[in-house]
């Protein structure tokens, strides 16, 4: 197993962070690691999520496990069969005393080829910090002209 997370601090309410989290179509503008085709509006969805850890694409159809609006959005994604390369990923909001949210990203790795892919799960750690960074950008410009 191998977990890889980042948080980063947002100085916006979880609902203008939720907001433009589920505005999937938006995501092509603003975020350099990850496009869904749709937001998802319930567990059991199926979604079709891309990744672009490092150079790679990625693109795989991972089932939602949990969904809470303004709280937490998890998926379970395979490759190719379960116990091969499975991962759980989590994007999770946490209200601040502040009026802040800290965001969190999240993925849990098992199965047989996590310890082969040193350099997919290096690039995926990276790709978590330079989402989260543009996640906030994109929020505080939002509330910042009034746009969520």
């Amino acid at each position: 197993m191998k977990v890889i997370e980042h948080s980063i601090e947002i100085a916006a309410a979880p609902q203008a962070v939720w907001d433009v989290l589920m505005n999937t179509d938006a995501y092509s503008e603003w975020n350099p690691f990850l496009t869904m085709d749709r937001a998802p509006v319930a567990v059991g969805d199926r979604l079709s999520v891309t990744i672009r850890p490092g150079r790679r694409t990625m693109t795989f159809r991972p089932t939602v496990t949990a969904f809470e609006p303004r709280h937490e959005l998890s998926w379970l994604g395979r490759v190719v069969a379960p116990g091969v390369f499975d991962g759980t990923h989590t994007l999770a909001l946490e209200p601040l005393a502040n009026g802040h949210t800290r965001f969190l990203q999240r993925e849990i790795f098992r199965g047989a080829l996590v310890p082969l892919m040193k350099s997919v799960l290096r690039n995926t750690s990276d790709g978590f910090a330079a989402m989260n960074a543009a996640l906030a950008t994109r929020v505080e410009t939002q509330v910042a002209i009034g746009e969520v």
